[in-house]
């Protein structure tokens, strides 16, 4: 793996790494990060940099992704289908789809601008974050609520309603 975080990188070219499978940049002054050749990847965080270009196409073994802290706007992570991890909060995300990212059980966004999600194929979902967005649509109807040890969405003032499981159940714990 690769650690280099708390420097003052403003660029990181890790492309010629290919079995590169752990990688941490944190607290650096970063402003992109092309991953898509480093294919090996399971563990990449780069938090709290100034990234706002962070490619992580076709890294298919990745398991967490911690990108908080950051100025990135859109995240295609189609192609992440393993990812188990996600912490994406402090950024400027107004749009993301994650239902082919069925074994996630740890997810962070708050702090974003995200107006939609459906978490109804994350069936394992256990920590979910999604406070002080611009939700006006929630699904998390996954079959799976009384698994969730975490549940955060408070300071999404347009959301009326939440797609839930059992309205009860949620409403008592």
């Amino acid at each position: 793996g690769l650690i280099c975080s708390n420097n003052s990188l403003t660029s990181l070219d890790v492309s010629a790494n290919t079995a590169l499978i752990n990688l941490y940049c944190n607290q650096n002054s970063l402003t992109s990060l092309d991953l898509s050749t480093n294919t090996a990847l399971q563990n990449v965080s780069c938090l709290l940099n100034s990234i706002t270009s962070l490619n992580v196409t076709g890294l298919t073994n990745l398991t967490l992704l911690n990108c908080a802290g950051n100025q990135i706007a859109s995240l295609d992570l189609s192609t992440n289908t393993q990812l188990t991890s996600l912490s994406i909060n402090s950024n400027l995300i107004s749009s993301l789809n994650i239902t082919g990212i069925t074994g996630l059980t740890f997810f962070e966004c708050h702090l974003n601008a995200i107006t939609t999600l459906n978490l109804s194929a994350n069936t394992g979902l256990t920590h979910f974050n999604c406070a002080a967005n611009a939700l006006t649509s929630l699904n998390i109807q996954n079959g799976n609520n009384s698994g969730l040890t975490y549940f955060n969405a408070v300071q999404n003032n347009s959301l009326i309603c939440i797609q839930v499981d059992n309205a009860s159940y949620m409403n008592t714990n």
